[in-house]
């Protein structure tokens, strides 16, 4: 195969981590931002004050793009030295599916969380502590794909 085209297709393969963790990213913020403004506006009507913490639930999931990001340049690090473009692209594809997909899950716990923080005005380090739990999905997602990666 034209070295050229391995490149570019294992340079494809890293674009798609990307893309599909910040697909994942921007789902996760939808849900938990539309929830937020939900909640709030439940907090105007009643006369209370909206708490500007539950923007804390709607930028959780923006993490998983960075995560994305980093795995990105790692293997398009790789796919220059002349490493296979199918493993990349199929690493590519499944570890931006994985970080899209803790993103839109972790904006779906944000989502419930900034509802019932609105509503009663507590639980922050409950609701934090499980939307952690969902990031550490994520984390892991990033550092096995890495080991993965520095082999291929």
């Amino acid at each position: 195969m034209d070295p050229a085209l391995n490149t570019g297709l294992g340079i494809a393969g890293a674009v798609m981590t990307l893309f599909f963790s910040a697909v994942g990213s921007g789902l996760g913020t939808g849900v938990a931002g539309s929830a937020a403004v939900g909640a709030w506006k439940k907090c105007y009507i009643q006369g209370k004050q909206a708490p500007f913490l539950l923007l804390t639930y709607v930028g959780a999931p923006l993490t998983q793009t960075l995560y994305g990001m980093i795995v990105m340049f790692t293997m398009i690090g790789r796919a220059v030295q002349g490493s296979p473009w199918i493993p990349l692209f199929v690493i590519g594809i499944i570890a931006g599916l994985g970080l899209g997909l803790s993103a839109y899950m972790q904006g779906r716990a944000a989502a419930a969380a900034a509802d019932a923080h609105g509503e009663t005005g507590e639980g922050l380090t409950n609701n934090l502590a499980a939307i952690g739990i969902i990031e550490t999905v994520a984390i892991f997602m990033m550092v096995f794909t890495l080991m993965a990666v520095i082999r291929v």
